[in-house]
């Protein structure tokens, strides 16, 4: 499942803030990076998880993600810093297209582990459940 999620924005005139708190996932956060200074002519991703989900966000600038679920192919722009992209385990991911200084925050539901990760498209095209 992929689903985009608005997040709170509190405006005032001295800027934006916006809040991400327990409800705004649906899933406890157990690892935050982010992905910065990427070439506009390359490519991030190129993986799906087995069990874990995470959150993307567009902090800065714009990216394309490209999803694919085994059976249907989509792409998402994010360019919004208040609205994040959720995707579920089983779904295939590639960015690209990063403009100048963007920056995408990714709010993961596990720590990191390789065995959880499937990086050949061949592979995972095997693992979709028909």
């Amino acid at each position: 499942m992929i689903k985009l999620i608005d997040i709170p924005k509190i405006t005032d005139v001295r800027g934006n803030l916006s809040v991400i708190e327990n409800d705004t996932i649906p899933y406890p956060i157990k690892r935050v990076y982010y992905l910065y200074d990427v070439p506009s002519d390359s490519f991030r991703g190129g993986h799906s998880h087995k069990e874990q989900s995470e959150f993307l966000i567009a902090l800065s600038g714009s990216f394309d993600v490209i999803l694919d679920d085994g059976f249907t192919r989509e792409t998402v722009t994010l360019n919004k810093p208040n609205k994040g992209l959720l995707i579920e385990p089983g779904i295939w991911r590639e960015l690209d297209d990063f403009s100048s200084g963007s920056v995408c925050l990714v709010l993961a539901s596990n720590t990191f582990s390789e065995k959880d990760y499937i990086r050949s498209f061949k592979e995972f095209k095997k693992s979709v459940k028909k």
